[in-house]
Order: C-alpha cells, then structure tokens, then sequence
C-alpha cells in the first residue's frame, strides 16, 4: 500500500503522532461488538469502556506497549494539550491482548468537547519485560518521546478512529 493510500497517513496520524513505519503485527480493536477500522466513526457513548485489543503474533516471550492518546486535544483547530493520553499498558504478550499486559495508565474514555477527535492505538514491541513508569500528568503526552525513552522503535501497528461529541438531547442546556 503507497503513503499516499495508507489511512493512518491520509488520517494525519502519520505526522502529528508518530513517523512513517511498517506494520508487521495484527492487531484488533473492538468496542462492545463493533471493530475499530482506520477512520471509522464511533460516538463518546460507544467507547466508554475500554475496548478488547487482540494481538497477533506467534511467540508469547514477545511483548508489547500500547499506547492511546488524543493528538485533537481539546479541540482540533488548537491542539494545545497534545497528545492527550488515555491508556497505557506495557508487557502485553504476543497472541493476547491487553488484559493480560499490565496497565501503566488506566484507559480514560473519550469525551471531545469541540470538533472531530481522532484517538489513535499505537503497538510498539518491546524488546523484552521492563519497568515503564506512568508519566505524571495525561497531557502534552508526546508518543515519539516515549517510545525514544523506553528504546521502542516506530510502532507495529497502529489504529484510529473518529470521535466527536454526541448532539444535545431535546431540552438539554448546552454547557
């Protein structure tokens, strides 16, 4: 697939959160019973329990760090609490998913404010078990940095969908 095609190009997540990389790992996202694609549109409603996150591989001494975070934060046209972290979870071993890695930053649902949010899945392979710290605050998360820090590499996969807050209910006040 060309650069220009890639979803997670086009999506703008190649460039604001991590550098053009190669996927070589399956992985699979899934919020109550509907799949996570590139792109795909899901309301705050959906995503307010954490998603089941497959994956693939075939050697379970491999392992992963997942990362989750919102480049939109608050708002797309001033993303000044950029990246916006909602999950974190490190030592996830290839052929499980991320119930059995151990959560580093528990998984905060989305909730955008203004403007469509794209919150992005980010799989890194480690290059064995080791001690991630949780960074002390959720904002200006910065994914390239934190893979530089933990010596990750670029990520093996990655996945993103839409997000945008849910339209006012009849007779509710806007806040």
């Amino acid at each position: 697939m060309t650069r220009e095609r890639d979803p997670l190009a086009v999506g703008g997540v190649v460039g604001d959160v991590v550098d053009p990389f190669t996927r070589s790992l399956p992985v699979r996202v899934i919020y109550n019973s509907r799949e996570v694609t590139n792109g795909c549109e899901l309301r705050p409603s959906q995503v307010v329990n954490q998603p089941r996150v497959e994956i693939g591989g075939n050697d379970l001494r491999n392992f992963y760090t997942m990362v989750m975070v919102d480049p939109d934060a608050p708002s797309p046209s001033q993303p000044d609490l950029r990246e916006y972290l909602h999950w974190l979870v490190t030592d996830i071993p290839a052929t499980t998913g991320a119930t059995f890695g151990r959560e580093i930053v528990c998984y905060e649902s989305p909730r955008p404010l203004a403007g469509i949010h794209r919150f992005v899945l980010l799989l890194f392979q480690q290059l064995g078990r080791q001690t991630v710290y949780a960074p002390g605050w959720r904002q200006n998360f910065n994914t390239r940095d934190f893979a530089e820090l933990y010596n990750l590499g670029l990520p093996v996969a990655a996945i993103y969908f839409n997000c945008q807050r849910e339209a006012n209910s009849v007779g509710e006040r806007r806040r």
